[in-house]
């Protein structure tokens, strides 16, 4: 194919979003992936959204088959995948079915014709194709040959016998990622690489890959039917070294650091689950930093390894999502019984049962917190953004350390997947843990583990094993006179409750008071959410100050115990409003704690919240009159 240039307008942009849809054989995530990458690697902010099908392998070109990667890339600081796609490249009618909806009006369509068959159209849904019926002429419509012109690419591939069609048809995702990167004036070097890497072994499908990624650039600068380029400058990011991380990936660094720190293995126990089995695969690859990984027969046995591993003496980890997260829940109850540091990461996703797995969701608040028997009260964080999760995880493990506690950090399938550019810290500005964690013999007689630190209440971490610090422990109430021995006594048992209640309270006094976003203290509106609405609340607040509105923003990231200040920035504004991924838990929580009427943006469509629908709901909150 020629690659005569045909001149083209360069338009310049402060941010775009694509979006790629596809069935799920053709390589959407991949080809989101590496855009992301290439994006990255210019030096643009961006925010990703990978959405997966909810089965395994639905049929081929079905709405239920589809999956799609979203992405939002910028000159500026964003927090968003993006509202709606500028572009939407759709492999076939299911993809348009779907996904058109999305499409910002007037937005850029690019389709392969050759999947637009009576067949696909039937399964998709469709009375009349959508190509001849007018019905797409709003858009900037671009319908491709993707498969046709990927094999007539990879024609020599096949007649030698080097692929088959099928291996060569599966090269279309290439050329699509040829084409879109030409459009935004992005550089084709680091997928090339990437294809040199990953199929090492088959150099033929290295070099039928990358000619196919060239030539839908190529296709690019020689059709007539693109007017435009466009070009997202870099983005002005603070000087550091940076990588793409996702959530999982952010959680297990985090755990990583939080060991090292404190100079301990650390231990991961878990069963492979949707959406959280991404932290299982990255630890298992980091056994150089003294990471150890056990994938147990089931999510009892999981936890149990973990609560054993802490008793050891080990930073023990495990990770689950909901269905499993119920599971865990005896051995959660055993390790707050006897005062063990664990930390459980929850990455939530659509229930109940087995749900949504691969949807996102906020519904496990109520779990996380009360999900025990008994009065088990435990700390519960929220990771903000898929790079807050190194922060959220390293935290969760500092608190679990120093205040001998399970610890319930809370993850969701959207932070879990999806990707931003990350700011490597250095490992020495992080919070220091608290080197008084190793126990002691605390008297002549000998050593009296549950004889309290007066300020933490906190009982030592003692290894077995240790000479002089040997003691009973086990998921019976023990007296509190420090010796470990069992107790039936009732104001015994009540003092005991109150005294691991008072434990998890005080870690309050340790942190910051929370902090508001309010620049002049004179908010109408304060819009409050936990966990991964924080990008969308975010985004919302930008928009209605553009628009005049006086809102604040207050994020929670420290669900139980609560920051200091919580409830006093709760009754201080005339309107609060609460948005979050479930019907209302943590709405119901501060509405109790608080008796403020906090109004609710509750929904469960597994899907993040965009920016526009909580301008609208924050604008008619704002707008209506006081009754």
């Amino acid at each position: 194919m020629s690659t005569t240039e045909t001149p083209r307008e360069t338009v310049r942009l402060d941010a775009a979003t694509i979006r790629f849809a596809g069935d799920s054989g053709d390589g959407m995530q991949l080809t989101g992936t590496r855009f992301t990458n290439e994006s990255a690697v210019a030096g643009n902010d961006l925010a990703t959204l990978p959405d997966y099908p909810a089965e395994i392998r639905a049929p081929a070109g079905t709405l239920a088959g589809v999956s799609s990667f979203q992405l939002q890339f910028a000159a500026e600081d964003i927090h968003t995948p993006g509202d709606e796609p500028d572009v939407l490249v759709a492999m076939n009618p299911a993809a348009l079915k779907k996904h058109l909806p999305s499409l910002r009006a007037t937005g850029t369509l690019i389709i392969d014709e050759d999947a637009f068959t009576s067949r696909n159209l039937n399964k998709a849904g469709f009375d009349e194709n959508p190509l001849e019926d007018g019905s797409l002429e709003d858009y900037d419509l671009h319908a491709v040959q993707l498969t046709s012109l990927t094999l007539k690419a990879l024609e020599e591939f096949t007649e030698d016998g080097r692929l088959n069609r099928k291996e060569a048809e599966r090269a279309k995702n290439m050329f699509a990622l040829g084409l879109v990167s030409w459009m935004f004036s992005r550089s084709l070097d680091t997928t090339e690489k990437w294809l040199q890497e990953k199929f090492a072994k088959r150099p033929e499908l290295v070099e039928a890959n990358i000619k196919a990624l060239r030539t839908g650039r190529n296709f690019g600068d020689t059709t007539e039917s693109f007017k435009y380029v466009y070009e997202v400058p870099p983005a002005e990011l603070e000087a550091g070294t940076y990588r793409n991380v996702s959530g999982n990936q952010a959680v297990a660094w985090g755990l990583v650091a939080a060991a090292n720190r404190a100079g301990m293995d650390l231990f991961y126990g878990s069963y492979p689950i949707t959406p959280a089995s991404d932290i299982l695969h990255e630890l298992s690859r980091l056994k150089r930093f003294g990471v150890r990984t056990f994938q147990a027969e089931d999510e009892i046995a999981a936890m149990s390894s973990t609560v054993g591993a802490a008793f050891g003496g080990a930073l023990a980890v495990t990770a689950s999502s909901g269905p499993g997260i119920a599971l865990k829940g005896e051995a959660i109850g055993l390790a707050l019984m006897t005062e063990l540091p664990v930390v459980i990461v929850d990455v939530q996703r659509g229930g109940p049962s087995t749900g949504l797995p691969t949807k996102t969701e906020q519904s496990d608040l109520n779990i996380a917190m009360y999900g025990r028997n008994g009065e088990s009260p435990i700390p519960v964080l929220a990771a903000t953004s898929p790079s807050d999760a190194f922060f959220s995880a390293y935290e969760a493990a500092r608190i679990a350390v120093e205040n001998r506690t399970p610890v319930l950090l809370l993850m969701d399938g959207y932070l879990a997947n999806s990707s931003e550019p990350w700011n490597m810290p250095d490992p020495d500005t992080l919070n220091p843990f608290d080197p008084q964690y190793a126990a002691e013999p605390n008297t002549p007689e000998g050593f009296l583990p549950y004889l309290r630190d007066g300020e933490t209440l906190a009982r030592p971490w003692a290894v077995p094993g240790t000479s002089g610090l040997e003691h009973r422990l086990g998921g019976l109430e023990k007296d509190g006179l420090g010796s470990g021995n069992i107790s039936y006594d009732p104001s015994n048992h009540h003092e005991m409750t109150v005294v691991r209640q008072e434990k998890v309270d005080r870690i309050a006094d340790r942190l910051d008071p929370i902090e508001v976003d309010d620049p002049d203290g004179d908010a109408e509106l304060l819009l409050v959410g936990w966990g991964s609405t924080d990008g969308p609340l975010r985004s919302a607040v930008h928009r209605l100050r553009e628009d005049g509105h006086k809102v604040a923003h207050m994020q929670l990231r420290h669900l139980s115990p609560l920051r200091r200040g919580v409830d006093e920035a709760i009754k201080g504004y005339p309107k609060v409003l609460c948005a979050e991924n479930n019907l209302g838990q943590l709405t119901r929580l501060l509405r109790a704690r608080t008796l403020v009427d906090i109004q609710g943006h509750h929904r469960v469509t597994g899907l993040p919240f965009t920016a526009a629908e909580l301008v609208e709901v924050a604008t008619d909150l704002l707008t209506e009159e006081s009754s």
